[in-house]
């Protein structure tokens, strides 16, 4: 008797998300009047004359003097004609570091209205005016990034019941008018950063490799400018891919590697970038099983995978003017009879054989088979650059914790491009050292390397490892959490987080204005 599909499963083959944002009235006052009317307004310098005006015609009398002394970056006040917010970014000094782990307006911006989106619900409004006062283009689009990332609610998400508790909003700008461009760019990254959360959150037994796969053929509906072709078990096996498929070979779903090959409807001049995502769709550990502590969040270990399909979709729906690869290195991680084991030794696509240390240590296998394809596409299909996005270690996030994402590349020019569009996007990546003296950790008598090695730099040795497949190429690798264990900013409940999706879109778009 067929299992009956749930609805998470339901939900995960549609995956439309509805923009909030679509729905303003931009550059219009709001027809709502009455008691259930809020305020928001946003200014976008310290306007102290402008602050003391708004507390005069919202503030009863006996709280004016005490609001014009609140220094604070977000001022809310219950006012005459309904609750008010006022929000202003106040001056930080710099923390250092060149710059680049400082807060950045766009992602000043999108926090606060993130977090103001619980406030209003709260609420219960029923239309809320917005007027932004001096606000730049970054304010702008990391506010409205913001509110849309924020009304992402999975079980209103799978329940069909998006954006039903939301207040009806008019969006005024005090000087010019609303760029319709930066409303669709809002709008394009906000989905993408909640398609990659929402893959991250659905349960395991209703995403494995097949519908992972099935998503990207079926579901999510690419338009004719990306090709979508899968490689299932059978053709990992005629390209030898045997660390791939040994990773997966234990599980009722076999592994398979997606390829998204976006082109656009204009010649460019640019080279393609590759784009690899580490997509282990539920991970046991294999035969070196995880306690079950461990174990608990580990459909989140095909992070990498969700992101990378989520810029697939921002790039195929923004007409992204370069060439560019997905792919996607499905698999899961399962304990039977055919699983992989410690000691096995197997060949890798680019003839390199691995003993194996630790089955738990698989992102690493399925992202090196796939790795090897990206890094050996010929002609006017070979990759100027490769970057890999993996839930990797949990030794990054000892050393970075959740938000900073660790950055490994053999190549300067990229990693600082990287580096820095995450701090313009407030999805940060530090760079760690690819200290090729740890390499001898991998060292094996028996294979040309071992896929894991002792207890320290765990991080570095698999970045080490990694490298081996990437055939000399530019080449930057990005071992991430992919998930927030709290609310926070735009995130308004605990799971999957999005990232780096936001960093990758602001650096890709970095790369046309060279």
């Amino acid at each position: 008797m067929a299992k009956k599909a749930t609805p998470a499963a339901k939900a995960a083959g549609k995956l439309q998300f509805h923009s909030w944002i679509e729905t303003f009235d931009f550059g219009k006052e709001l027809k709502v009047k009455n008691e259930m009317t809020g305020f928001v307004y946003f200014l976008g310098v310290d306007d102290s004359a402008k602050f003391a005006s708004l507390i005069e015609e919202h503030g009863l009398a006996w709280q004016a003097k005490t609001l014009k002394q609140n220094d604070r970056e977000v001022v809310y006040f219950a006012g005459s004609k309904g609750p008010v917010w006022i929000l202003r970014p106040r001056k930080k000094a710099s923390v250092g570091h060149d710059g680049l782990i400082d807060e950045a307006s766009y992602s000043w911006a999108r926090d606060q209205f993130g977090t103001l989106v619980s406030q209003l619900k709260a609420h219960h409004l029923k239309g809320v005016q917005m007027e932004f006062h001096g606000t730049e283009g970054a304010q702008d689009l990391g506010a409205l990034v913001g509110l849309d990332v924020a009304v992402y609610n999975f079980r209103q998400f799978v329940d069909g019941k998006q954006l039903t508790d939301l207040p009806k909003v008019a969006l005024r700008k005090s000087l010019g008018s609303w760029d319709k461009a930066v409303v669709k760019d809002a709008m394009l990254r906000a989905r993408a950063v909640n398609v990659a959360r929402h893959m991250v959150n659905l349960p395991p037994n209703d995403l494995n490799p097949k519908s992972f796969a099935e998503m990207a053929t079926k579901r999510l509906g690419f338009p004719k400018n990306t090709k979508v072709t899968v490689w299932d078990t059978k053709k990992l096996v005629s390209e030898k891919m045997g660390l791939h498929v040994a990773v997966g070979q234990g599980a009722e779903n076999g592994p398979c590697m997606v390829h998204l090959k976006y082109r656009p409807a204009k010649k460019s001049s640019l080279k393609p970038v590759a784009i690899v995502g580490k997509g282990i769709t539920f991970d046991t550990g294999g035969l070196d099983i995880k306690p079950s502590s461990a174990m608990r969040l580990m459909k989140k270990d095909m992070g990498g995978a969700a992101s990378v399909i989520a810029l697939a979709q921002w790039a195929a729906e923004s007409n992204y003017p370069g060439p560019l690869d997905f792919y996607l290195a499905l698999a899961e991680n399962a304990v039977d009879g055919k699983s992989f084991r410690p000691g096995d030794v197997i060949t890798a696509r680019s003839g390199m054989k691995v003993e194996i240390d630790n089955t738990d240590a698989e992102g690493r296998l399925v992202l090196a088979d796939v790795l090897d394809v990206a890094c050996t596409q010929k002609g006017t299909e070979e990759a100027e650059l490769v970057i890999d996005v993996a839930t990797l270690t949990g030794a990054i996030k000892v050393g970075l914790g959740a938000e900073i994402a660790g950055l490994f590349s053999n190549d300067d020019e990229l990693a600082a491009a990287l580096t820095k569009a995450g701090q313009r996007s407030g999805d940060l990546n530090w760079r760690m050292p690819l200290f090729e003296k740890y390499w001898g950790d991998l060292s094996s008598p028996f294979a040309d390397c071992k896929n894991s090695g002792g207890g320290f730099g765990g991080a570095i040795t698999a970045a080490l490892f990694l490298q081996k497949f990437v055939r000399g190429k530019k080449w930057a690798h990005l071992d991430v959490y992919a998930w927030t264990d709290k609310a926070q900013g735009a995130l308004l409940a605990s799971g999957g987080s999005g990232q780096p999706v936001q960093c990758l879109i602001e650096f890709l778009n970095s790369r046309l204005s060279r």
